[in-house]
């Protein structure tokens, strides 16, 4: 089986052209059936004898045999989904959800780790072994290690349906996207759509043997009819069809519904909380994270929605009154993409369809990685043969004083049976083995920008160029780790309020001139983005962004309150609609369905969770403005970030870690002046 299973082999990269459906659950029976028994002989040993790399590092050996095969499954399902596939990759989650609640609930495994963390060994641990077993005591409370024996029964068979239902939610919105297209014949129904972007729903068209133009509901396809078509009824179909997808609305109503999925998901999230002895799945939410409790999220939701509210409701009443000079007085929410840029180029003079023209991707990449070895010391370069899932994939080599420190993917166009968004995995953590040799991380990192056509180079908005960054600051949070143990290295241990600070925080030298000189260039001409460009593009840098503020905010508090009051008797939506309330300045139409879409909570580690975002907007923020005052290329200001924030990973407590940079703890002043929205501003 070893010889024929790739997954089974020992490999330095995964060999993606090699894996197989049929390769999938034999792999993970295998692989599950020898940890068994690897740690049933591990705990037959006596009890003193258990020191740290026996017991810790043992089981990490197991965890990186089991995540070195799932890992490369579970990637593929993301990004080269189909049925047979799928269906491997489901029949495994139980087993896995499984195997993962008998370690949280294994007794002699507790007592293990309780015995080595006051075991005369734990004296001298470091400052990420102490963290690692304080996490870990934790994590066996929080997989029911206290629970009679009949709840914990209880408590394992809710974590795996909630597996199953995660997985049904992610393929039902995915089978969703793609079910709906709409072909057109007559190019005067696209006017305004610029030509890229005609030219990618031509190839699409061709590519299902069609003449014409092919729209579709994945992002590059739905944002260019939004943001550019002329023709309103064309924007409003696009609009229904993809706010209303997996729903009980819209054009295939009750085809993929997630509503009834959803209402599964938050009634075992509740039992599970309240089984572990917590009011609510929130309140469960935080045990792993750095706000302390409900209230002080919702403080921090509702303060900044008080103080981002006037400047949103500025916003829309220059956008209503924009739109009614145009002929449109009923601003709906298909038009209010269309007429914001139309407004950015009134009053701006520029598109972000212009600004494409200045970034080709092969420019923004070595601008990206110059701007990092500026920062941080590191050289990034191509490697060319390597196996992969998809020819448009690329890999890149960190080396730093010719030292090898790590290796990433990027997979960065949208296509067919490829998870919409943008992520980042950890494909391999930085550890030091059983052997004692020194195993280098591997991150993937996803995107779904609009490809390359005919010969001309994938040119990207300014706004994928940010979400470039962010994705690899996830990257190098993962790769620039210092830890050598597996529980702390790179963004593993991270609390999750704080893992978007090193993401959020990369963003900002896509709007600092000495960082758009190195990424910007015209593909055509080489030609640097002219000055008047760059100052209109710092000028309409917050264009909309109270708008913007409070549609995140209404995410966030949306996310929050379901979790925090679930079996009130409200429905979703009826939660959703008093959050909207509080802090939107507009509603959408009755048919929106957002939440049977929202997978970042569903089916995506976000639940009661995704306020994260606006948490660590704060951090990335205040960090960013110490290089404000030191510089923002400033190498010693960039080697202090590396050292207290990207190289210690989840070694110590995000808060220690900030302060240790900062100097003090963190505010929200810098990030309302950043997007505009501080009193000053108004």
């Amino acid at each position: 089986m070893t010889d024929t299973n790739p997954l089974l082999r020992d490999f330095d990269l995964p060999p993606y052209s090699e894996i197989r459906p049929e390769h999938v659950e034999p792999a993970v029976d295998t692989i599950l059936g020898d940890n068994r028994v690897a740690l049933q002989e591990l705990l037959s040993r006596p009890a003193e004898s258990l020191d740290w790399s026996t017991l810790v590092v043992g089981l990490d050996e197991m965890n990186e045999r089991l995540s070195r095969a799932w890992g490369p499954v579970s990637h593929l399902n993301a990004v080269r989904n189909n049925p047979e596939l799928r269906s491997a990759y489901e029949a495994c989650l139980p087993k896995l959800s499984a195997y993962a609640t008998e370690l949280g609930q294994n007794a002699d495994l507790f007592a293990a780790y309780q015995a080595l963390s006051v075991s005369p060994e734990a004296d001298g641990f470091d400052v990420a072994q102490k963290t690692i077993i304080e996490h870990a005591l934790r994590d066996f409370r929080l997989s029911g290690i206290d629970l009679p024996p009949a709840e914990q029964q209880r408590f394992g068979a809710i974590r795996m349906k909630l597996a199953e239902l995660g997985s049904t939610f992610s393929n039902q919105l995915l089978d969703a996207t793609q079910a709906w297209t709409k072909h057109v014949t007559d190019a005067s129904l696209l006017s305004g759509i610029p030509e890229s972007s005609c030219a990618q729903m031509a190839e699409a068209a061709k590519a299902k043997d069609l003449q014409g133009w092919l729209i579709s509901l994945e992002f590059p396809s739905y944002y260019a009819v939004m943001t550019y078509a002329d023709n309103r009824a064309l924007r409003e179909e696009v609009y229904v069809a993809y706010s209303t997808r997996a729903s009980d609305q819209g054009p295939n109503a009750g085809q993929f519904d997630n509503g009834p999925v959803m209402e599964q998901i938050l009634d075992l999230r509740q039992e599970l909380a309240q089984l572990l002895g917590f009011g609510n799945y929130a309140e469960l939410s935080l045990a792993t994270k750095m706000a302390e409790s409900t209230d002080q999220v919702l403080g921090f939701l509702r303060d900044l929605a008080q103080r981002s509210k006037p400047f949103a409701e500025r916003d829309l009443k220059e956008l209503r009154a924009f739109a009614a000079e145009h002929g449109v007085t009923d601003l709906q929410s298909w038009d209010v993409n269309y007429f914001g840029e139309k407004l950015r180029q009134a009053r701006y003079s520029l598109s972000q369809e212009e600004l494409r023209a200045y970034f080709p991707v092969d420019k923004v990449l070595s601008g990206l990685f110059a701007i990092v070895k500026r920062l941080y010391g590191i050289e990034i370069h191509e490697l060319e043969d390597f196996d992969s899932w998809h020819p448009d994939v690329r890999l890149f080599e960190i080396r730093e004083n010719g030292e090898h420190v790590g290796r990433f993917f990027f997979d960065l166009y949208a296509r067919p049976n490829k998870r919409g968004g943008a992520w980042m995995d950890g494909a391999r953590d930085k550890r030091r083995t059983c052997l004692g040799t020194l195993q280098t991380p591997v991150a993937n990192l996803v995107c779904n920008f609009t490809p390359p056509v005919g010969e001309r180079p994938a040119l990207l908005t300014h706004d994928e160029v940010t979400t470039l960054f962010h994705e690899f600051g996830h990257g190098l949070h993962h790769l620039l780790t210092k830890v050598e143990h597996a529980g702390a290295s790179g963004i593993n241990g991270v609390a999750w309020d704080a893992v978007e600070l090193p993401s959020q925080f990369m963003e900002n030298w896509c709007w600092e001139p000495e960082g758009l000189a190195l990424i910007s260039g015209h593909y055509q001409t080489g030609e640097r983005l002219p000055q008047d460009k760059l100052d209109q593009m710092l000028a309409a840098k917050n264009f909309q962004s109270g708008l913007m503020m409070v549609r995140q905010l209404e995410f966030s508090l949306f996310d929050f309150e379901l979790h925090a009051t679930h079996g009130d008797g409200r429905s979703v939506l009826e939660v959703l609609e008093s959050v909207r309330a509080e802090v939107s300045v507009m509603r959408p139409p009755a048919s929106n369905r957002f939440p049977n879409s929202f997978a970042h909570i569903f089916s995506g580690g976000y639940a009661a969770g995704y306020y994260s975002y606006k948490w660590a907007e704060v951090l990335s923020s205040d960090a960013f403005s110490r290089f404000e005052e030191e510089g923002v290329f400033n190498p010693d200001t960039g080697r202090a970030f590396r050292e207290a924030i990207l190289a210690r990973g989840g070694s110590q407590e995000p808060m220690v870690l900030f302060v240790d940079f900062r100097g003090r703890e963190p505010s929200t002043d810098a990030l309302l002046r950043h997007l505009g929205l501080s009193e000053d501003a108004a």
